[in-house]
């Protein structure tokens, strides 16, 4: 995969010249790809590759890093994998693969929103949960799916921290959430006032407002389009990739 991005690295014909001081010392071929894969642009869709797998996983870093312990999927590092599917014209398809804490709204509302917005096939899928800001991650394609185990929390948007006792303080969060379940309505067929309630309810979650859904749970309720696996999100993206080309 990494062959168009650098030749030279893998070219078996250039033998380092052990006798020339100017050559780097202490790198190889494994550091340099290793260097490119933390910069997040290994993964991009190559130019003979039909379906690109996008997988969210952990925590959505965005405008703050995350603990160095958290798994996290970057904002920054999913931007250029989505422009490249965009603008490849080899890439006929996109599955979004979701398990995911949730983390920062901002951050995961815009993935959803360009994700939305593409004119390649997508579908997602839920495997493990995809949680909090992971819902409209989940709804963002064009058809959605969940594993019979996978889980989805949905709740309000959390307050950390101090925060300050004015009107407009809690106006902007109440904006934010708006945001959040507009985007949620608009990509999914669920019920708006069944979503609100679901977010507020206050007899599921312990110690918090909110719900879990299961599996079945989220079709029942139109958030999600069908229970399934890997092979039923496989077959659905081909028959999207097959509408679009007798369109």
């Amino acid at each position: 995969m990494y062959d168009e991005y650098m030749p030279n690295l893998r070219n078996e014909d250039q033998k380092p010249d052990k006798n020339n001081s100017s050559a780097p010392q202490g790198k190889s071929v494994d550091s340099s790809l290793m260097n490119i894969n933390s910069l997040g642009t290994a993964n991009i869709p190559k130019l003979d590759q039909k379906i690109h797998t996008l997988p969210i996983i952990g925590h959505i870093e965005g405008h703050t890093v995350a603990p160095p312990q958290n798994k996290t999927t970057k904002y920054e590092h999913i931007i250029p994998q989505l422009i490249a599917v965009e603008e490849n014209p080899d890439v006929e398809g996109m599955l979004i693969i979701l398990n995911t804490v949730g983390g920062d709204v901002e951050a995961g509302l815009a993935i959803s929103e360009l994700i939305h917005s593409m004119s390649k096939p997508k579908v997602t899928l839920v495997l493990g949960g995809s949680h909090s800001i992971g819902v409209p991650l989940a709804t963002s394609g064009d058809y959605s799916f969940i594993a019979p185990t996978a889980t989805m929390t949905l709740h309000p948007i959390r307050m950390t921290g101090l925060v300050i006792g004015v009107p407009q303080t809690f106006k902007y969060f109440s904006k934010m959430q708006d945001r959040i379940i507009d985007f949620i309505v608009r990509s999914s067929d669920i019920n708006r006032d069944a979503l609100f309630n679901l977010m507020n309810a206050t007899d599921e979650l312990a110690n918090d407002v909110g719900s879990i859904l299961i599996g079945e749970e989220a079709v029942e309720y139109n958030l999600i389009d069908e229970v399934g696996g890997l092979n039923n999100a496989l077959q659905k993206l081909d028959e999207l990739i097959k509408l679009k080309k007798q369109s």
